[in-house]
C-alpha cells in the first residue's frame, strides 16, 4: 500500500527496500496521487496502463513485471511522443525505439511518457508545452502540506523522469543525457542517475539535439535498479551508426575486469587498492559551501574501504562549458531543420487574406509559432555559429576544446581509451581508476517565474559546468546521493567518472557508496 504524497521521498523509499516491487495498479495509483493538480510533479506526460494487462512470459527474465517510465523524446508506437514541443503535439510513431524494444523483450511494462524539456533543451525543465515539473522532495522539516511545499525545479532536461522514480511513481525511468540531462536531475531529486559511454546504448529512435553527445540514460532509487536496466540495454545495434562495435567492448570488459581482480573483493564490497582522483577544476567559486562537507564524507568513507585519494588536473574543464553549447547548438541547428511542418507534425496556416505562401514561409511561419523560445534560441546560436564567417572561430575551436577534454581524462586514467588507437601513456599508467566529483554546484534551484531577468536565466546555463566534459569525452558517469546541504535540507550528488566503457567499475564504486552512506536508511 503506498503512504500518501505527504512525506519525504526517503520514508517511501525505505517501505520498499526490503518488500515486493510494486504492481502496475500500485504505481498508477501513486501517480494519481502525486501527479496531477495543484502541486502535483507534472512528470508524465501519457500513460498507458494496458500493458500491465499482458502477462509476462516468463518471470526469469530481469525486468518481468517492472514498470519503466520513458522520456518522451524517445519512440514509443503504443505512446505519442512529443519531445514536449508544440510542432510535435500528438505525433505517434509508428515504431519503438531499440531501446524500448529491448525493455518490451524482457517483460518490462512502459508505464509512460515523461515530461522533459523541448527537444532537451534546458536544465529546469521549464521549457515545455506540458508545464513544468515540480520536485517531489518536501524537507523533514517541513510544516505544510505535500502539495504546498517549496517548488524547486526536478532538473532538465529528464526532470519528468527524475520526478516519476523520486516520488516512487515507477521502477526506474529512461532519460537521455547530452550534456548532464540525466545526472543534474537525479542529483537535484536524491536519486541515482547513469549516463553511459557514448554508443554503449543504442540511440535508434531516440529524437536527435546533437548527435555526437546525445546518450540515453538511466534513472531509479537505487544502483543496483541501474546496474539491472543497463545490462539489458548496453547491447550494439546495427540500426544505429553511432553504436560501437562488440570488438571494443569485449576488449573494454577485459582491461576493466581484469583490473577489478587488482580490488580487494573484486572491487565490490571492498575497495583496496582503488584510486580515486579528485579534480581541481571541479569546485568552481560558484559552488555552495554546504557541498563540501557531505563530499568530504564520501571520501572518508572510500578510505575506510581501501581507496587511496589523489589530486588530479583536468586544465581543459574550464572551457568545456562554452564548447558544449557552440556544439551542441550547431547540432541541434542542423537536426531541427526537418521540423517544417510538411512532412509530420503541426503546421501553421496563414491568416485568412494574407498572399500565397511559399514552401519557406510555410517552413518557417511553422517553426517561429511552435517552437519554443529556448530552442529557436539555440537553433540561432547554432546557425550563426556554423557561418562562414565563424565555423573557424567558434565550431572549430570547440571541437579542438573537446579533444583537450577528452585528452585530459585519458592522461589521469590508468586504463587506456580503447577508441583512441592507441595505449595509455606512461604518465597515465598508474594514475587513477575513476574520477569523483559533486554532481552540481547546489542544490535544486526554485522554478524561475517568466519574469526572471536576464542574468538569471544565463545563471541556468552555469549548472551544466560539472557534468560537460564527461559528456564532451564520451565517458561514464554515475551520479548517487551524498547527503543533504546543512542550509535547505535538499539532496546533493557525487559522480563517479570512468574511462570510456568501465560501467561496471563506476557502478560498483557507486553501489559501495549508496551502501556505506545508507541514505535511503535514513530517519526523517
Amino acid at each position: 500500500m503506498f503512504l500518501r504524497c505527504t512525506l519525504r521521498r526517503q520514508r517511501v523509499n525505505r517501505q520498499y527496500s526490503t518488500s515486493a516491487i510494486p504492481t502496475l495498479g500500485e504505481y498508477l495509483k501513486r501517480i494519481g496521487e502525486c501527479d496531477s493538480g495543484e502541486g502535483g510533479t507534472n512528470a508524465f506526460v501519457s500513460i498507458d496502463s494496458t500493458q500491465g494487462l499482458v502477462s509476462p512470459t516468463t518471470a526469469s527474465k530481469s525486468l518481468a513485471g517492472k514498470s519503466i517510465a520513458i522520456k518522451d523524446v524517445i519512440c514509443t508506437s503504443a505512446l505519442p511522443t512529443t519531445c514536449s514541443s508544440e510542432i510535435l503535439r500528438d505525433f505517434q510513431p509508428p515504431y519503438d525505439a531499440t531501446v524500448v524494444r529491448l525493455l518490451n523483450d524482457e517483460d518490462a511494462t512502459v508505464i509512460g511518457k515523461t515530461n522533459c524539456d523541448e527537444f532537451g533543451m534546458g536544465s529546469m525543465n521549464i521549457h515545455t508545452s506540458h508545464g513544468s515539473v515540480i520536485n517531489p522532495f518536501q524537507t523533514s522539516s517541513s510544516k505544510v502540506p505535500w502539495r504546498k511545499r517549496e517548488q524547486r525545479s526536478a532538473g532538465g532536461s529528464s526532470g519528468g523522469s527524475a520526478a516519476a522514480v523520486a516520488a516512487s511513481m515507477c521502477y526506474a525511468a529512461l532519460s537521455t543525457d547530452t550534456g548532464g540531462s540525466t545526472r543534474l536531475p537525479a542529483s537535484y531529486s536524491g536519486i541515482v542517475g547513469l549516463k553511459p559511454s557514448y554508443g554503449l546504448i543504442s540511440r535508434w529512435g531516440v529524437v536527435s539535439f546533437a548527435d555526437s553527445l546525445d546518450c540515453v540514460g538511466i534513472m531509479a532509487d537505487r544502483v543496483s535498479r541501474i546496474r539491472s536496466v543497463f545490462d539489458v540495454l548496453a547491447q550494439f545495434d546495427t540500426l544505429d551508426p553511432t553504436s560501437i562495435p562488440i570488438i571494443h567492448r569485449e576488449r573494454m570488459s577485459f582491461s576493466i575486469r581484469s583490473r577489478m581482480k587488482d580490488l580487494g573483493d573484486n572491487g565490490q564490497k571492498s575497495l583496496q587498492g582503488l584510486v580515486v582522483g579528485i579534480p581541481w577544476e571541479y569546485f568552481p567559486a560558484e559552488m555552495s559551501q554546504y557541498i563540501y562537507s557531505p563530499f568530504n564524507t564520501v571520501l572518508s568513507v572510500l578510505r575506510q574501504l581501501g581507496a587511496s585519494i589523489k589530486p588530479v588536473s583536468l586544465p581543459s574543464t574550464r572551457y568545456g562549458l562554452s564548447a558544449y553549447y557552440v556544439i551542441a547548438s550547431a547540432e541541434a541547428y542542423s537536426n531541427l531543420a526537418r521540423y517544417d511542418g510538411i512532412r509530420y507534425g503541426a503546421r501553421s496556416s496563414p491568416e485568412e487574406g494574407s498572399p500565397i505562401l511559399d514552401a519557406a514561409d510555410v517552413y518557417a511561419l511553422t517553426r517561429s509559432h511552435a517552437l519554443g523560445a529556448e530552442v529557436k534560441r539555440r537553433i540561432l546560436l547554432g546557425s550563426y555559429a556554423l557561418t562562414a564567417g565563424a565555423f573557424d572561430n567558434y565550431f572549430l575551436q570547440a571541437q579542438r576544446v573537446r579533444n583537450l577534454v577528452r585528452a585530459d581524462f585519458d592522461r589521469v586514467f590508468r586504463i587506456s581509451n580503447v577508441l583512441a588507437g592507441s595505449s595509455a601513456s606512461t604518465e597515465a599508467r598508474g594514475a587513477v581508476d575513476i574520477i569523483l566529483h559533486p554532481s552540481a554546484i547546489r542544490t535544486a534551484p526554485s522554478l524561475m517565474p517568466k519574469s526572471a531577468s536576464a542574468a538569471e536565466g544565463l545563471q541556468v546555463y552555469v549548472q551544466d559546468v560539472l557534468t560537460v566534459p564527461a559528456s564532451l569525452a564520451g565517458i561514464p558517469a554515475l551520479t548517487v546521493p551524498m547527503g543533504y546541504a546543512e542550509d535547505d535540507g535538499w539532496p546533493l550528488g557525487v559522480s563517479v567518472v570512468g574511462q570510456w566503457g568501465s560501467e561496471e567499475l563506476v557502478v560498483n564504486v557507486g553501489e559501495a557508496i549508496e551502501q556505506n552512506l545508507r541514505i535511503h536508511d535514513e530517519t526523517s
